[in-house]
Order: structure tokens, then sequence, then C-alpha cells
């Protein structure tokens, strides 16, 4: 039997996941990376397979790293940018990470800021 790594695994709880988890036009789908130093986001739409809006803490106006202050800032820069094509209903996905930490961070910044989820 061969050893999962980490990340597989993480891939193996993102798929069971997404079979629950699907974006549409009137409620996209909040996609969450966390790496080890950064975090990003995107608004997708799965029926057409369009990023709609994004954001993470490489960006240069953010410029945070991925801690979870940072991680906040860009849940508010992703609803701002948002709210701004007229989205205001979506559907989370985590990832595969645990909603703990950076992850959290990153939906409460969203929130605050207007989504709905």
């Amino acid at each position: 039997m061969a050893v999962k790594f980490r990340e597989e695994l993480r891939h193996a709880r993102h798929a069971r996941l997404r079979k629950k988890v699907s974006g549409t036009p009137v409620r996209p789908r909040l996609a969450v990376h966390r790496s080890l130093k950064h975090i990003s986001a995107q608004i997708i739409d799965d029926t057409t397979g369009t990023t709609l809006a994004s954001a993470s803490s490489v960006e240069k106006e953010l410029s945070a790293t991925g801690n979870i202050t940072g991680a906040k800032l860009v849940g508010a820069k992703l609803a701002e940018r948002a709210k701004e094509k007229g989205i205001s209903l979506v559907v989370f996905d985590r990832g595969g990470f645990k909603y703990h930490g950076r992850v959290a961070s990153l939906a409460d910044g969203a929130r605050e800021a207007g989504l709905e989820f």
C-alpha cells in the first residue's frame, strides 16, 4: 500500500467536498487556496468555468503576508470586487483545508464586507 502524502489527502477531501458544492450564475463558488506563505480566493461560476473575481495576498496593494490579518484583508478585498460585479450570494469552498485560522479569517473578512454564505 502506498503512503498518501498531505497534499494528496487534501485533494481527496476537496474532491469529496466538490461533489456537493458547485457554483452557479446565481450563487457562484468562493474557492480558497492556502499556501505556506500566502492565501488566495476566487469567485467562480462553474457552469461556464469562469473566474468572476479574485484576490490574493501576493497582490501589491494588499502586500500582506498570508497571516490571519492578511487573510481577513484578502476576504474583504474579494467581497469588494464581487460587489462591484453585482455578486452578493456565494457558496463557500474551503478547498479541503480545515475551516480554521486563515481560512476562517478570510471567510469572516468576506462576510463583514457584505458577502452572504
